[in-house]
């Protein structure tokens, strides 16, 4: 059985659970100890499928009701309106989006930025957002809320958000090229960048939170952990402390059965 303290959990309201998994609580070993249920970053299968097991049977749901993109650090959005969905159709994408109750959307990190987002309204809709500094460059949680906004009549004030535990500023250094590449995007480098001894530290967190707020999503409705992965990788999978060959976060999001299950496209 799970224990409720391997996950981090996020408000939204009864109608929504959504969560961050900590690294404890499960049977991986080494650089994946101990709860990892990705299957894309070495780890043994069996303990991956004993770790997804124990998730599922905490959420109460059917294993293939939890879903995770193999992400490939792009900006692509893809919308789950029926069951069931094959690994093949969730392959290259970035941010998930579903109104279906009782299937857990969520993404992978292990340094990047998690993001979450539930709208209230008429149609209950959910999505889970991955943004490395790839897709947080290419504003992918923008493109998400101009999915959630064309796609299912959403007003962004209705959106409420969360930010998961990822790298802070002072442990992400980046290189000249990483710093043009946002300068270049139109990022407000004074507001997310600082250089410290000499080398060039970026803001995730603030990124995308900029972007959330550009969107129209009210500050007060934007909830973010305060966990740097870096600093704390005994407590979150960090890549760039342990390695890519370690275990990693899964940030997700589900709908309670008796939210609206109508689908918009």
């Amino acid at each position: 059985m799970l224990n409720p303290e391997s996950l981090l959990e996020y408000d939204f309201g009864n109608e929504i659970v959504a969560f961050s998994t900590k690294r404890s609580g499960g049977v991986s070993e080494g650089c994946y100890a101990s709860f990892n249920i990705n299957p894309f970053c070495g780890d043994n299968p069996e303990h991956i499928s004993h770790n997804h097991t124990l998730l599922c049977d905490f959420l109460q749901i059917p294993q293939d009701h939890l879903l995770l993109p193999r992400q490939v650090h792009a900006d692509k959005v893809v919308q789950v309106c029926n069951m069931p969905v094959s690994p093949e159709d969730l392959d290259g994408y970035d941010a998930v989006i579903t109104t279906l109750p009782n299937v857990c959307i969520g993404v992978s990190t292990a340094d990047c930025v998690p993001i979450l987002l539930y709208v209230r309204g008429t149609t209950e809709v959910i999505a889970a957002v991955h943004a490395g500094w790839r897709g947080t460059q290419q504003r992918i949680v923008e493109k998400t809320i101009e999915v959630l906004v064309r796609d299912y009549n959403v007003q962004p004030e209705n959106i409420f958000a969360a930010i998961g535990p990822c790298i802070h500023r002072e442990a992400f250094e980046v290189g000249d090229e990483v710093y043009q590449a946002f300068l270049d995007a139109g990022f407000d480098m004074p507001a997310i960048a600082e250089k410290m001894q000499g080398r060039w530290h970026i803001d995730l967190p603030i990124c995308n939170r900029l972007q959330l707020t550009e969107c129209g999503v009210p500050e007060t409705q934007i909830q973010q952990a305060p966990f740097c992965t870096f600093k704390q990788h005994h407590t979150f999978f960090s890549a760039r402390r342990l390695g890519i060959h370690s275990g990693r976060i899964y940030t997700a999001i589900m709908l309670k059965e008796n939210a609206s299950t109508s689908c918009r496209l």
